[in-house]
């Protein structure tokens, strides 16, 4: 089957009644909104659309929210915000014990400073990674200059003491302004290699979107559809939960889908970049525009 190439959502808009959005590469570029797709988003509420934002940030969706409104994403223009970083905490608390200096899990924390938000949800202690039962990876130090191989001397030393990693986004890469940086997801692949165990949240695994269809009962899977730019986690993540996909072009698969300033895309290979992932998106759109 071919995927349908579409100029904008409103060629779809009457199919579904939830409109799940990835964000970065899709609603922003990690630095702005794309006004066309903040449109996308009023357009489908006043016509009555629920609108749902699923993203693979580390971070608690509360730190997000206010993070969307300096990018120019009001509040009022999604009904809910939910976060790869929101399970990860969500998981780890129900876990944790004690206080102080008794608290667990005592997790070694591998990412930026800017995940604190998500630290503070999980409870349990922080410590060095000589004293760590486990690995909290929301990144890299700096996704600006390091790479996953930079830390393979500690997660070797890691791996030999059977530290488990919990990934708190399964991104390997993000789009920031025009350039692609590393996310957790790079770090966690990198620690598999090495021979260590890792446990993810996000996308494309089930349970986020089991979370999400817990809140929304009313509508039936069949009239949802996941819209985002990266086939290894939006769009596979819309097939394993059994709903439609949406890809976006001018995310991460930009360059292989050699997308013109004027939005042209060649059927043949939208395809073939679609098939060599293993995945089926019901149609592309260039960007997110309506």
């Amino acid at each position: 089957m071919s995927v349908s190439i579409i100029s904008g959502l409103a060629e779809m808009a009457d199919d579904y009644d939830l409109f799940i959005f990835d964000l970065w590469g899709v609603v922003h570029d990690g630095v702005t909104a794309y006004p066309d797709a903040t449109d996308c988003l009023r357009r489908l509420r006043q016509r009555g659309a629920r609108v749902v934002l699923l993203s693979n940030v580390p971070r608690p969706s509360a730190s997000v929210t206010q993070h969307l409104i300096e990018l120019g994403v009001v509040e009022g223009s999604y009904d809910w915000l939910l976060t790869s970083g929101e399970a990860t905490a969500t998981m780890i608390a129900a876990t944790a014990t004690g206080s102080g200096a008794d608290a667990r899990p005592a997790y070694f924390h591998l990412g930026p400073e800017r995940s604190r938000p998500t630290l503070d949800a999980c409870g349990g202690r922080e410590v060095a990674i000589e004293a760590a039962e486990m690995i909290i990876c929301t990144g890299l130090f700096d996704d600006e200059v390091d790479k996953a191989e930079d830390y393979r001397n500690f997660l070797t030393a890691a791996v030999t003491r059977s530290l488990p990693m919990v990934c708190a986004n399964p991104d390997v890469v993000a789009m920031r302004g025009d350039r692609m940086v590393p996310c957790a997801g790079a770090v966690a692949a990198f620690y598999e290699e090495l021979g260590g165990t890792v446990q993810r949240f996000g996308k494309p695994f089930p349970a986020i979107f089991d979370r999400l269809f817990a809140k929304t009962p009313d509508i039936p899977r069949a009239r949802a559809v996941m819209i985002g730019d990266a086939l290894a986690t939006d769009i596979r993540g819309a097939r394993q939960a059994g709903i439609d996909a949406i890809w976006i072009a001018g995310g991460i698969h930009a360059v292989a889908l050699a997308l013109g300033p004027d939005g042209g895309l060649d059927q043949d290979r939208v395809n073939s970049v679609a098939e060599q992932a293993g995945e089926q998106p019901t149609a592309i759109l260039p960007w997110l525009q309506w």
